[in-house]
């Protein structure tokens, strides 16, 4: 890393950095006021992702120009290791996922490569040992199968990564026959949850046939899907709708023939909020938000899920448009710290141990029930025999069915 650029990146950390929260406490915040805006939405930063190695714990956070990696070991005393740049500048989106101790980096604007950084060397270095566009130049995200060490990107293509240094091409679908447009996926062990915007979610199976995957469910709810997680049991699915005042769904995927949402949650954040991205760990569920910045449900009941804690990463008012705030999450670090890349603000540690404790601000005070509303959002009774939505003070939400 450039020493220059090392000192100047020191010199802008801030720790002071006061935000409306609850349960969740600042660690470590950096911006780096050297690295210019993206001239489209005027936006600094973008993905966030976390690895552990070699003992350590590191951060990668996308910016405008490239891709920044910190030793956050010691969370408090955060520290820049490793700048890779980027095949393009000011950029607005980057896209990261690791495996075996590499880390896979794209770009969805600009003349882009597939840049690979062997990350072994940390915190020392962190080498880029493949950059091409021979695969592809561009792709919106990336999302590696690790049981099986296939990369699938969203123009379609499927990747074997048994060297990981050097992936080869084994399928590349034509995602315009299957849906609108590849915009998120997640995968694992063959089963490709796709998210298409306006198209909704789509599942498919690419065990029998990498080139034509079958399908084997959907969901649409008629706004933009955007991204999912799945939890670990393989059962609870939950994905956003990157469309203002949304909420994020909880589905049970245990019937992927007969995808059930369960529940609702939402940040309350407004007419400008939006959900972008998302994951689960264990039984809870955190989301970033545009404007609204992290937060954190407790979704071990997923038919009654609850607020947990949020922290507001965005001082400035909410503008429609401007997509400022959280883009990133990532808590699945072995020490708990969870990250967060914020579009004008860089990246921020988060101590969130409080919101994820048993004992919790909220059980002090238990949520109450605001309102019952139908599937179309009108208010409504509790009745039998009818859909319902109930909406609770703690911005969360639970689908009801009663049958009498």
């Amino acid at each position: 890393m450039n020493i220059t650029r090392l000192i100047f990146t020191l010199c802008m950390v801030c720790t002071s950095y006061a935000q409306e929260s609850l349960n969740i406490n600042l660690v470590f915040h950096w911006d780096d006021p050297s690295i210019p805006a993206e001239p489209f939405y005027n936006l600094n930063y973008n993905e966030v992702w976390g690895i552990a190695i070699n003992g350590r714990e590191y951060a990668i956070i996308g910016s405008s120009i490239g891709s920044h990696i910190f030793d956050v070991t010691d969370p408090a005393n955060s520290i820049e290791v490793e700048f890779i740049p980027g095949a393009s500048g000011e950029v607005i989106h980057r896209d990261y996922h690791d495996y075996q101790g590499y880390l896979y980096i794209v770009c969805d604007e600009g003349p882009g490569t597939l840049q690979i950084a062997d990350l072994s060397y940390l915190p020392d270095s962190a080498p880029v040992v493949y950059d091409s566009d021979a695969l592809f130049s561009r792709t919106h995200n990336i999302f590696i199968d690790s049981l099986n060490g296939i990369l699938y990107n969203t123009n379609g293509g499927v990747y074997s990564l048994e060297d990981p240094e050097n992936p080869i091409e084994i399928a590349n679908v034509n995602t315009g026959s299957l849906f609108d447009h590849g915009h998120d996926l997640y995968v694992r062990n063959d089963t490709a949850y796709w998210h298409t915007g306006p198209t909704g979610l789509f599942v498919f199976d690419y065990s029998l046939d990498q080139e034509n995957p079958a399908m084997l469910g959907s969901l649409s709810l008629g706004e933009y899907n955007h991204s999912g997680w799945l939890n670990n049991e393989g059962n609870i699915y939950v994905f956003a709708e990157e469309t203002f005042n949304t909420d994020v769904q909880i589905c049970d995927v245990s019937d992927l023939s007969n995808i059930d949402i369960l529940s609702s949650v939402n940040s309350g954040g407004g007419a400008n909020s939006i959900p972008h991205n998302l994951i689960i760990k264990d039984d809870y569920l955190f989301i970033s938000y545009y404007h609204d910045g992290l937060y954190i449900f407790d979704i071990s009941n997923p038919s009654n899920p609850s607020l947990a804690g949020f922290y507001d990463t965005e001082p400035g008012p909410s503008i429609p448009y401007s997509w400022h705030g959280a883009w990133g999450v990532y808590p699945n670090l072995p020490s708990g710290i969870v990250l967060i890349s914020d579009t004008r603000h860089g990246l921020f540690i988060l101590d969130v141990s409080e919101a994820t404790s048993s004992i919790s601000e909220l059980s002090q005070h238990p949520k109450s029930l605001v309102k019952i509303v139908d599937v179309m959002g009108r208010e409504i009774n509790d009745e039998p025999n009818t859909r319902m939505i109930k909406i609770y003070s703690d911005g969360s939400k639970q689908s009801v069915f009663r049958i009498e």
